[in-house]
């Protein structure tokens, strides 16, 4: 029987490398899961979990493994001039930018929970922001051959809002979204955001013209998932959740 529970946790302002090793212990756990009921019959077998992580990052900068290390602009060596990090990791996807005031979305779902088709999963996202940005007045979309979520995507000035970049294994997906709420666009300035050149980076506070009640943002993209999905948000601690071991390589 899928399991449509999802367990939701808001970790706040929280290191990049922190959240990317959690991650990956969430994955790990629901593999295992699904590993051990490969020769189970029907009436044994165990539900597999869903997590679903809010947070925000200190400033940061990841590059995807398809990703052009030539779009970061400056020297590793200097990124601390600017208080910022870089990590090479395992999504898809160029190179991006987290920092405060963005909200990152990291959901670790067994898809087989809910559909198995990664393209639907990524439009799903990618609805869930658009809705978001519809209630607060602005048009929101994607735009044909590019990721992301753009304000007015059909203009001659569209303006990413939202970067995706997701990885799945055995339909167990992790990595995520980043909604750019009252982001410091500058550091946008120091890299080819996701490896688009000739278009901008946006926010919803630049766009309205004041800041945004991050809060707030979270609780709509919340609901958002909810409604598209058609899960329970079970909200949790962090103290709750699954603490596998992994092997080290």
């Amino acid at each position: 029987m899928p399991n449509k529970n999802v367990q939701f946790l808001d970790l706040g302002l929280v290191p990049y490398k922190e959240t990317w090793d959690l991650q990956e212990s969430l994955m790990a756990h629901t593999a295992a899961i699904k590993l051990g009921n490969r020769n189970l019959a029907e009436a044994n077998v165990s539900t597999t979990p869903n997590f679903l992580l809010f947070c925000e990052h200190p400033h940061v900068y990841t590059l995807g493994k398809s990703g052009d290390e030539s779009h970061l602009l400056m020297q590793e060596s200097f990124l601390h001039t600017i208080g910022a990090s870089f990590f090479k990791i395992n999504r898809g996807g160029d190179i991006t930018y987290h920092g405060p005031g963005q909200l990152v979305g990291y959901p670790i779902f067994d898809l087989e929970n809910f559909f198995t088709d990664i393209h639907l999963y990524l439009r799903m996202l990618e609805e869930a922001i658009m809705r978001t940005c519809a209630h607060y007045g602005l048009m929101a979309g994607r735009i044909e051959g590019l990721t992301g979520v753009w304000i007015d995507p059909e203009s001659d000035n569209p303006r990413k809002i939202c970067a995706f970049g997701v990885k799945a294994s055995r339909w167990i997906s992790m990595h995520g979204f980043a909604l750019n709420v009252n982001t410091d666009l500058s550091y946008f300035g120091h890299i080819v955001p996701c490896g688009i050149a000739t278009k901008g980076v946006t926010s919803l506070q630049q766009e309205l013209g004041h800041e945004v009640d991050l809060a707030e943002v979270k609780q709509r993209v919340l609901a958002n998932l909810q409604e598209l999905f058609q899960f329970n948000p079970e909200h949790v601690s962090r103290e709750t959740l699954p603490k596998p071991e992994i092997n080290e390589l």
